[in-house]
């Protein structure tokens, strides 16, 4: 029996739909119930936020192919400015239209976009329909105009017209809620996906020369090995294929046969431990490291940050070090002094408490509080930092 049902789409369509996005079935089906048959009005504004490789730009990509539903998709990263963001969406709308297609839309101001917005969508295909605009990456939205993201949430009421707004995020809604106020959107999260969904997702992509039963093993042993320190899917599955020609290898040879787990194990294993030492740093390339496999060399032998005697580490982790450091050792009333520009004058005395007399770094460093921490980090990094899951789970 099928796990999407829904009476505006074909049985077909919603099959196959299911087929694409494994694991994620139960969001899909909530997302269809909200958006209703193609000619009802939608939510005005849907926000989805999730950890990176949750599938969530997948999912709405894959979810609105498959019906055919009209949208526009933008990524905020790449149309970094609001004219950007506005005359992309613009342009996108243009293979909806019947009017003459032009390649640019100039798009000054928050009312030329909303003017020319319903001119687009009046035409004869998204007239009785729901038209769903995409914004993927929509945290870099907080560092344009202060008027564009209400206008977002708000734009079904600003052009009367059937659209809703999708904002895919990493961080949560309260992180977005300006100090005006604003349309609170319907928000949905996507959940990290589990061990057992990790083996469903990348089992499916099983080479065609072997059979699904030898891959989904050998997707159980990488797992076995990588779970605990990389759970994004993405690179995963990078690692997935970067390694798979070396597991088949006693096959290959003849030395073992698919069903011989035991042999395949001790000749993947070292390989795995190599693999180890460089996940996520991409200091050599696919091919570099498959030439390195086919010659049994150690991964010392390529110039990469894993054949020095020191590892670098991640940009964040070294101002969190800093910061942790300039917070253990220095009082509480000196971070206005260190980490103000305008701290306004300060007044000398001569007076010392006892115990401040000994230098703090003999006396060991002090605890601090998290939220010390990340002020100290936020005054110290050049650029905005956004407090994402990547920074929380170097802090933990």
């Amino acid at each position: 029996m099928p796990n999407l049902e829904h009476p505006a789409y074909p049985a077909a369509k919603l099959l196959q739909l299911e087929s694409l996005v494994p694991c994620r079935e139960s969001q899909v089906s909530l997302l269809l119930s909200i958006f209703g048959e193609r000619e009802q009005f939608s939510f005005p504004s849907i926000f989805i936020y999730g950890h990176r490789a949750s599938g969530k730009t997948y999912v709405m990509h894959t979810l609105l192919n498959t019906l055919q539903l009209p949208h526009v998709f933008v990524n905020c990263v790449e149309y970094f400015t609001s004219r950007l963001l506005l005359e992309e969406i613009l342009i996108q709308l243009q293979r909806y239209s019947e009017a003459e297609q032009t390649s640019h839309v100039p798009c000054d101001t928050l009312n030329d976009f909303v003017r020319l917005f319903k001119q687009a969508v009046a035409s004869g295909e998204l007239q009785d329909q729901t038209l769903y605009i995409v914004l993927d990456r929509a945290e870099q939205l907080r560092e344009m105009e202060a008027n564009i993201l209400p206008a977002f949430l708000r734009l079904q009421e600003l052009t009367d017209r059937n659209v809703t707004v999708i904002l895919l995020s990493e961080i949560v809604w309260e992180l977005f809620r300006p100090n005006t106020g604003c349309l609170e959107p319907l928000t949905l999260y996507f959940p990290d996906y589990s061990i057992g969904h990790l083996q469903k997702i990348l089992s499916q992509n099983h080479p065609p020369l072997y059979s699904a039963d030898f891959y989904a093993a050998y997707i159980n042993i990488l797992l076995g090995v990588f779970y605990m320190v990389c759970r994004d899917l993405k690179e995963l599955q990078h690692l997935a294929a970067l390694n798979f020609s070396k597991y088949c290898e006693p096959v290959v040879r003849g030395e073992a046969s698919e069903r011989d787990t035991r042999k395949l194990w001790k000749n993947i294993e070292p390989h795995l431990k190599k693999a180890m030492q460089t996940v996520y740093l991409r200091e050599i390339s696919s091919s570099q490291w498959q030439r390195l496999q086919c010659d049994d060399g150690e991964p010392g032998q390529l110039k990469g940050l894993s054949a020095h005697t020191h590892v670098e580490l991640p940009y964040y982790s070294k101002f969190l070090l800093i910061a942790a450091y300039l917070a253990s050792y220095n009082p509480v009333r000196t971070d206005k002094r260190f980490f103000t520009k305008h701290h306004g004058k300060i007044r000398k005395t001569n007076f010392m408490k006892k115990h401040e007399k000994t230098s703090n770094h003999l006396l060991g460093p002090k605890p601090f509080p998290l939220d010390r921490l990340l002020a100290i980090l936020y005054s110290i990094v050049d650029n905005r930092v956004a407090p994402t899951a990547n920074i929380f789970s170097q802090v933990s």
